[in-house]
């Protein structure tokens, strides 16, 4: 229930920001679904917008980035995908890298799939 909350959360403050770039560079909906070549619909767009749609794509992200003309990786942070690991100091977690495409987790749940492939990884360093 944590998650959803978090996720809940994250894809609203995504949709307030993209409907904030939008109204700040002057766009309808109607123009992004034009400037898109019909990839991002103005429906799918207002659902973004109002934090309707949890898991963006990152197609559309992409497609969103270049007509916004924002940075793709921070667009892709701010929807809660895994950022690169460039400037991350050896050792440190990626958030919910192995676990974020399977819905429902518990934390516990989730603890336990990273302490077994923590158990993974310890087999192949040692073969």
């Amino acid at each position: 229930m944590a998650g959803d909350t978090e996720d809940r959360l994250r894809a609203e403050a995504l949709g307030a920001y993209l409907k904030s770039v939008r109204a700040g560079i002057g766009l309808s909906l109607r123009d992004v679904e034009e400037a898109s070549g019909k990839e991002v619909s103005n429906a799918y767009l207002s659902q973004l917008e109002n934090g309707k749609i949890v898991k963006p794509s990152p197609n559309i992200l992409h497609r969103l980035a270049a007509i916004y003309e924002v940075s793709y990786p921070k667009l892709m942070e701010r929807a809660g995908y895994v950022s690169p690991t460039k400037g991350r100091p050896e050792g440190a977690r990626h958030g919910r890298v192995a676990t974020y495409s399977v819905s429902n987790l518990t934390a516990d749940e989730e603890r336990e799939l990273l302490k077994y492939l923590g158990y993974v990884r310890s087999i192949k360093r040692k073969s």
